[in-house]
């Protein structure tokens, strides 16, 4: 089997030069009719793209309204038909609008060819003129779409049921991303190799997530929100300090929500029903709807969602079937207000609940989908989301101020029987639960503006408050220890901006930094006595860091572009408990240095590709680790690099044809392991002395990194009458092997599987239907080698992949 997965492997790494892919799908378009600066504004954000003007002048023209499913290219068609401009690519996400010829008699023509000739020749354009990057926190970015940055991509390119599904779509699309999978609403996200933690604890995320302009965590785990409604999806790699904030340090995913349209009322339904094999069946709805309340100035859209996945793990001593059902519920509320004068007002609010009945972990004793405990484990996430962003609008500048508030809840269940040692010990049943409450407040305002050179600067300021506590309690007869909680509160201040500026008409340079200050306030909580260490170590600290960004964009030909990207990025420090005491651990930071190219030619048929290499040193790392007491607790752990090779490729070799391919190498290394962190050879004898609270780990890996991922898959869309179009998808995506975490007890293999899914749809217009097959070989794999972190020493734990499931729905629109 191993040498199967490698040829896969092979096969897709063999066809992968990597670039932006889906570069012509098609979305949504809803864009009024008005002003052609306020609808490329509109088409940019629902598209994913960015439109500039060669001419400011043109913004003022009035062009139609445009609505329907349709490509960028089939949209600046149809808002610039019978005007005297036409849209003009400028590679894979960029388009400018330019101004045509005008026609002139034959010898009028023929004399300023004639001219022209004796002429020296005229400069060639500017790379990137006047550009408006709608639905991205920052409006000009010089790597926005180079190889290896931001990759963007919409609901389309990741499947028809990609409304009812959450993270795991994302999983499945982009070989980049990884995850644990300790189950939805309580993982922990990675991107492009740079993962610290099997587990939730007080450290901070690696990875930041944004839905619009609101910061969803900061040290939360994966909220998994549905991807219901969403314009676009964008994903930053390799830290993002200057733009996104520190801790940043593997990147940002963003999540795009459709625009209120405030001249339309609108809406959609879906609903979706699934059967799993040797499973319990689910189904899915959903609606939409966008009601205007003052035609042009005042609307509201809203959405919301339900769906129940029915559970495929078995529990063999409980003597019961498909125990990890799942269930969500959530929504979101939108209002906007364009009162004019270029100001606008929007406020969103979003919740979510996620309740897993049991966890979705077996054991190798069965047939890979049971195991055997004596208790269920239940847990919870409850997510609530508040937004207010305000704009400002003038004609080169832009204004905004967005104040945001998330509370997050996470309650979770552990199994903490330990096994019988007949005759002298029986077994000692047990449970370990622990609730971590999650407050994040963030206000940010920042401007910025485009220059008439094509470059553009922005300048900003944020204050972040996060506040995270985590209790625990224990129910058994054999633990006689108290578990004491913690409360890690953060405070920062910051100033940040970034220029971008033409130096060369094909070279682009930007430059830009980030000075925060950051508070603690760490305690603990339930324990006097732990509270007494903390006050002993120093729980108040404080520090100012300073996070540069420079980057060099040059554009070797209209459809070959290169870039080099160095950032930085850094995570606060805190407190955690670690063998029955309260210690604290210190910040960590990391500095990448990237380079890539990106190629594309664009067009209905065509090729893009690219390819990007990154290094990224990482001292003091956080990571978590088991300690002597069972639980995890977060130490630094040294000094580690990360070498990382990425893209993408998309080949349309005929009209509604694509063949796709994707695929990141890594290698992750523990250069400087801490002094209480020991690398040993397992097959060595072990004579060194231990200091006091050392680890000793057989690997120096990273955990949860896998050394190869890549993803391959080919896509048909047909028209078959002038009201039907037909969809055919196929795709397979292999994960390497990567290692659970440090140290002896997490030093167990997982991933080396391979995934794979089928989908065909039809569209009638506004009616649609779609079938998915998902796992279509019933592959069982380990994506996840725990479930309990107590009973793990005991016996080797799985997380496999759902079994083969297939997936119908229906989808209308009014």
């Amino acid at each position: 089997m191993m040498r199967y997965h490698s040829s896969i492997a092979a096969a897709v790494l063999g066809v992968v030069i990597a670039a932006p892919a889906h570069a012509d799908s098609q979305v949504e378009v809803n864009i009024a009719a008005g002003r052609l600066d306020s609808a490329i504004f509109a088409l940019g954000e629902q598209a994913g793209i960015s439109i500039g003007l060669a001419d400011p002048r043109m913004g003022a023209r009035r062009v139609p309204g445009v609505k329907g499913r349709m490509t960028s290219y089939q949209a600046l068609t149809r808002l610039l038909a019978g005007s005297s401009a036409k849209p003009q690519r400028v590679d894979a996400r960029h388009w400018r609008i330019i101004a045509m010829p005008k026609r002139s008699k034959r010898t009028v023509s023929r004399r300023t060819y004639a001219a022209a000739r004796s002429l020296p020749p005229s400069p060639p354009p500017v790379i990137h003129p006047d550009i408006v990057v709608t639905g991205q926190l920052v409006r000009h970015t010089i790597e926005s779409d180079a190889a290896g940055s931001r990759l963007s991509l919409s609901l389309d390119e990741i499947g028809p049921s990609a409304e009812i599904r959450g993270t795991d779509a994302l999983l499945e699309t982009l070989p980049n991303l990884s995850s644990t999978q300790l189950g939805p609403g309580r993982n922990r996200l990675f991107i492009r190799g740079i993962a610290d933690s099997s587990f939730n604890g007080p450290n901070q995320a690696v990875s930041g997530q944004y839905l619009g302009e609101a910061r969803l965590n900061y040290n939360a785990p994966d909220p998994d929100l549905r991807l219901i409604d969403l314009s676009t999806i964008e994903v930053y790699q390799g830290p993002q300090g200057t733009r996104f904030g520190a801790g940043t340090l593997g990147g940002v995913i963003r999540l795009v929500p459709n625009a209120v349209q405030l001249d339309e009322l609108s809406g959609k339904a879906s609903f979706a029903l699934a059967a799993t094999q040797d499973g319990d069946p689910s189904v899915d709805a959903n609606a939409t709807f966008n009601i205007p309340l003052v035609d042009g100035t005042i609307g509201i859209r809203t959405s919301i969602y339900g769906g129940r996945q029915g559970g495929y793990i078995d529990d063999r001593r409980r003597d019961l079937k498909d125990v990890n059902q799942m269930e969500t519920i959530g929504g979101r509320f939108m209002f906007r207000a364009d009162p004019g004068a270029g100001w606008s007002v929007d406020v969103m609010v979003a919740g979510q609940e996620i309740d897993g009945r049991d966890g979705q972990y077996a054991d190798r004793e069965g047939d890979k989908l049971d195991r055997a405990t004596p208790f269920a484990q239940p847990y919870r996430n409850r997510f609530a989301l508040g937004q207010l962003v305000v704009r400002k609008h003038w004609n080169d500048m832009e204004l905004t101020t967005a104040v945001n508030i998330v509370d997050q809840k996470v309650s979770e269940t552990f199994d903490l029987t330990l096994p019988a040692f007949e005759p002298f010990f029986p077994e000692q049943p047990g449970l370990f639960r622990q609730r971590g409450e999650i407050r994040l407040l963030t206000s940010e305002t920042r401007l910025s503006r485009s220059l008439d050179n094509g470059g553009s600067w922005f300048l900003g300021t944020s204050l972040v408050n996060n506040r995270y506590r985590i209790r625990r309690s224990v129910e058994s007869d054999f633990f006689m220890n108290g578990i004491a909680g913690i409360e890690n509160e953060t405070s920062e201040a910051t100033a940040f901006g970034e220029i971008t500026w033409p130096l060369l008409n094909s070279l682009m340079v930007n430059v830009g930094g980030r000075i925060s200050h950051v508070w603690l306030d760490g305690k603990a909580l339930d324990s006097p006595t732990f509270a007494r260490i903390v006050s002993e170590t120093g729980g108040k600290r404080s520090q100012t860091d300073f996070l540069p960004s420079v980057g060099v964009q040059y554009q070797f030909a209209d459809s070959l572009t290169g870039h080099v990207r160095y950032q930085e990025g850094f995570r606060a420090a805190g407190i955690a408990v670690r063998d029955d005491r309260v210690e604290r651990f210190r910040n960590d930071k990391v500095a990448a240095i990237e380079a890539g190219f990106v190629y594309s030619s664009g067009g209905e048929t065509g090729f893009d590709a690219g390819i990007s290499v990154a290094h990224t040193k990482w001292d003091d790392i956080q990571a978590d680790l088991i300690g002597s007491d069972g639980l995890p607790g977060t130490l630094n752990i040294g000094r580690g690099r990360i070498w990382t090779i990425d893209g993408s490729m998309n080949w349309r070799p005929l009209p509604g044809l694509s063949i796709e391919a994707s695929a990141i190498w890594s290698d992750s290394r523990l250069t400087e392991p801490a002094e209480t962190i020991v690398v040993s050879d397992p097959e060595a004898e072990f004579t060194q002395d231990l200091p006091e609270g050392a680890v000793v780990v057989q690997s120096d890996n990273l955990p949860n990194v896998s050394d190869f991922s890549g993803r391959l898959a080919i896509g048909y869309t047909s028209a078959l009458s002038d009201d039907i179009d037909l969809s055919l998808s196929a795709w397979g995506r292999y994960t390497g092997e990567s290692r659970l975490g440090i140290g002896s007890i997490l030093d167990v293999k997982q991933g080396d599987f391979i995934d794979t899914g089928l989908s065909a749809s039809v569209d009638f217009g506004r009616r649609s239907i779609w079938l998915e097959a998902s796992n279509i070989f019933n592959a069982t794999g380990n994506r996840f080698a725990l479930g309990s972190p107590f009973t793990l020493p005991f016996g080797d734990q799985i997380t496999p992949l759902r079994p083969r499931t297939i997936r119908i729905g229906f989808d209308a629109k009014f």
